[in-house]
C-alpha cells in the first residue's frame, strides 16, 4: 500500500491513526515534533505525510515550509483549526489536502487515496522509454530508477524528476524558469526551491557546488548536467 509518516503530538490521536493505517496495510512511522519529522523525511522515503499543526516545537505551518524545502512528498494537514483563510494559505504553501478534526477514518482513507492517485499520476507523466546515460550516470525514466557507476541512487520523486529532465538534455543549460515549469509545473516560484533540490541531488551524486562533477550552475542563467571532464579547462 503506502508508506506514511504521522506527525502528531497527541498520543491518543497518534495511536488511533497508527492503528487505523496499519490495519489498512500501510507502513507507518510516527513522530511527535516537527524536527523529528524533518529528520524522518531526510532519511526515509514516504508516500504521504499526515501533519498536525499544533506541534510543541514548531507550528505546523512552519514545519510545512521546511518540509517543502527538502521534499515534495504529499502532505495532508490534520488539525482542529478550521479558519478558511488559514486553509487557503496552507494549500498555497504546498499542502496537498486539509482535514479538520475530528474526522472519520473513512474520510482520511478517501483523502489519502485521492492524494496518492494524483501523486502517482504526476510521477508517471509520459516518461520516455529510452534509458538515459550521461557518463557513469544511468537514468531509466520508465522504471524511475537511477544509478551512478553501477550503484542505485535513492532519490525522492522530485529529485528523480529533476535529474531525469536534465539528463535528457546533456550539456544544455536549462533556465531556472524552465525547470520550475517542467519539473515543478509552476509558472513562477522561489529559486531557493531549485537550489535546495540541487544541493540534495549533488550530495547523492557525491559532489558539491564548489566541486561539481555532473551538475553545473551558471549563475543568473541556469543549470546543466554533463559528464565529468566535459567542462573546458580554465
Amino acid at each position: 500500500m503506502a508508506s506514511v509518516l504521522v506527525v502528531e503530538d497527541d498520543q491518543f490521536v497518534r495511536s488511533a491513526l497508527i492503528r487505523h493505517l496499519t490495519d489498512a496495510a500501510h507502513t507507518v512511522r510516527s513522530v511527535g515534533t516537527a524536527l523529528e519529522a524533518l529528520r524522518e523525511v531526510a532519511h526515509f522515503r514516504f508516500d504521504v505525510v499526515i501533519l498536525d499543526l499544533g506541534l510543541p516545537d514548531l507550528d505546523g505551518s512552519e514545519a510545512l515550509k521546511m518540509l517543502r524545502g527538502i521534499t515534495d512528498v504529499p502532505v495532508i494537514i490534520a488539525t482542529a483549526r478550521d479558519d478558511e483563510t488559514e486553509i487557503v494559505r496552507l494549500l498555497n504553501a504546498g499542502a496537498d489536502d486539509y482535514l479538520t478534526k475530528p474526522f472519520s477514518v473513512e474520510h482520511l482513507s478517501a483523502r489519502m487515496a485521492a492524494v496518492l492517485r494524483r501523486s502517482r499520476s504526476a510521477g508517471g507523466d509520459a516518461p520516455p522509454e529510452t534509458v538515459l546515460r550521461v557518463g557513469g550516470l544511468t537514468v531509466d525514466p520508465l522504471r524511475r530508477q537511477a544509478e551512478l557507476d553501477g550503484l542505485r541512487l535513492d532519490l525522492t520523486r522530485r529529485e528523480f524528476d529533476l535529474l531525469a529532465f536534465l539528463a535528457g538534455r546533456p550539456g544544455v543549460v536549462v533556465p531556472r524558469k524552465e525547470l520550475l515549469a517542467e519539473v515543478w509545473q509552476q509558472s513562477y516560484g522561489d529559486d531557493q526551491t531549485i537550489d535546495v533540490h540541487l544541493s540534495w541531488l549533488r550530495r547523492k551524486l557525491g559532489e558539491t557546488a564548489a566541486s561539481p562533477r555532473y551538475l553545473h550552475t551558471l549563475r543568473g542563467v541556469g543549470v546543466k548536467l554533463e559528464p565529468p571532464g566535459s567542462e573546458p579547462a580554465r
